[in-house]
């Protein structure tokens, strides 16, 4: 595979970004992908290790090795096809998975891991220009009727697989445009929407129903007073779906956002990340929105230190906010980790994202205190510092301090899906409040009512997309055995 002495012969190359006062300008992709030349000598790296880790590092599990050889090989048409056995949506995964493959990789035991993110991201896009990605279409048609409730990664793969396995699918969506948190949480300068409105059309053409602008729910809806993005026109009830169709699989996000009940929440300029980060990708795609929130000229405070916290970073900077602060509750990890002790596992050490590089103050051990405002507006936030000992965090003696803050985004990751949705269906839940469902080879995915699923977040709980799309093919080959009796599509 690869280049035998490869990884002793060249350099890692990673994928470049433009220049940051040119793409803070605007809200399109800026990394620079490798040319095929730079990807032929990255894949070259790959060592031919006995034991390939990369492939368990991959919750996909992904055929790195066989890519990589392929890629160096100038073999990119068979590439894809190793990739696509696997992996349903590379040019996702390709632009904003973390890549716990290289923190698998055996060369990254003592030296920098094949860039294997960026060879993937060179494959398909390379695959697209070529025109090598194409519907595939059942050899026959099984007669039964499913619908997939969700359309984010998870959904999108279920839906795929299930049409290929000869079912009549329908995939339904409450918001305008199917896509989830790729479509409305993760910013278009990180993943532009062409690549989701591609797969869409492919999708399409091979037989898959959209419905979009419909919430399956009960009548308490998504709650009273929910700020879960909803931009539906119609409500089905879930029994009426139960009655049409031969199986149902739900495949909707754990939406529920972290809240941070501290005196204060109720000022203006308090939202939650998923308020603001969904809006912006509407403004981006279709112009001006009524009441946007907006960071231009305001001093933004972001509490969480994770992804969605860095796209609210981002995304504030693009507005022309004055400045931005993001604050994490958690140490400063170390800038690197220690690869033998932690090796092949996905370690903790500091990330800056490209959208910390474009400009963010971040402090660490910070705890929230109160927001502060003034006849109902917000004006700043009390903080105190924090000491971890033992795991247990205690407050600083002395070390509270107030920033100046006109928007606060709080983005602490998500607690659970949308619990009257679950409710509305009767499945039974986990202690996190998840829908309950094993991922066992036999009755995997299969929830405590009959013929209904549930795969991706709703089961797992917040996770990677890279999870999402494992658990959307996983759940597809059980409804089809489910319907079937046995399947040939791949677990």
């Amino acid at each position: 595979m690869g280049k035998t002495t490869g990884f002793l012969e060249y350099e890692r190359i990673e994928e470049g970004y433009l220049p940051v006062a040119e793409r803070v300008k605007n809200y399109k992709e800026f990394v620079i992908a490798l040319t095929p030349e730079q990807a032929k000598i990255q894949g070259a790296r790959c060592m031919d290790c006995g034991t390939p880790f990369c492939n368990n590092g991959c919750p996909i599990n992904n055929i790195i090795p066989d890519f990589n050889d392929l890629v160096y090989r100038g073999d990119w048409e068979n590439a894809i096809k190793v990739l696509h056995s696997t992996n349903n949506f590379p040019e996702f995964t390709g632009r904003i998975c973390p890549a716990p493959c290289e923190a698998a990789c055996v060369v990254n035991i003592n030296n920098a891991p094949i860039g294997i993110k960026s060879i993937e991201h060179a494959i398909i896009d390379r695959a697209w220009e070529e025109g090598w990605v194409k519907p595939q279409l059942p050899k026959a048609q099984s007669g039964k009727k499913v619908a997939v409730v969700g359309a984010g990664p998870a959904g999108l793969a279920a839906a795929q697989q299930l049409v290929r396995a000869g079912h009549d699918v329908t995939l339904f969506e409450k918001n305008d445009q199917v896509g989830g948190l790729l479509r409305y949480g993760i910013p278009d300068f990180k993943l532009d929407k062409a690549n989701i409105d591609r797969r869409v059309e492919q999708l399409v053409a091979e037989g898959l129903k959209i419905r979009t602008g419909v919430l399956v729910a009960g009548k308490d809806g998504l709650g009273e007073g929910s700020k879960v993005t909803n931009w539906s026109k119609e409500t089905i009830a879930p029994e009426a779906l139960m009655a049409e169709f031969d199986a149902v699989l739900l495949t909707g996000g754990a939406e529920q956002s972290r809240d941070l009940p501290v005196p204060g929440r109720d000022l203006k300029g308090v939202h939650f990340a998923m308020e603001f980060l969904p809006q912006q990708n509407k403004v981006t795609r279709d112009g001006k929105l009524k009441n946007q929130i907006r960071a231009d000229g305001k001093h933004v405070v972001v509490i969480g230190g994770g992804d969605t916290g860095s796209d609210c970073v981002g995304t504030s900077n693009r507005h022309g906010a004055l400045s931005v602060t993001q604050l994490e509750l958690m140490p400063m990890p170390p800038e690197q980790e220690n690869k033998p002790l932690v090796w092949p596992y996905w370690p903790l050490k500091l990330r800056t994202s490209s959208s910390h590089q474009e400009g963010c103050e971040r402090e660490f051990a910070i705890g929230t205190k109160e927001f502060i405002g003034e006849k109902g507006q917000l004006t700043a936030v009390k903080t105190v510092r924090l000491e971890w000992k033992d795991g247990k965090m205690t407050e600083v003696p002395g070390s509270e301090q107030i920033l100046k803050a006109d928007l606060v985004f709080l983005a602490m990751g998500f607690v659970s899906p949308v619990q009257t949705v679950l409710d509305a269906f009767g499945v039974d839940k986990d202690a996190r409040g998840n829908a309950k469902a094993s991922t066992d080879l036999v009755g995997g995915y299969a929830t405590s009512v009959p013929k209904l699923f549930a795969a991706g977040d709703i089961r797992r709980g917040q996770s990677l997309v890279v999870w999402a799309i494992r658990e959307g093919r996983q759940a597809a080959r059980a409804v089809d055995e489910f319907l079937m009796g046995a399947s040939t599509l791949p677990r």
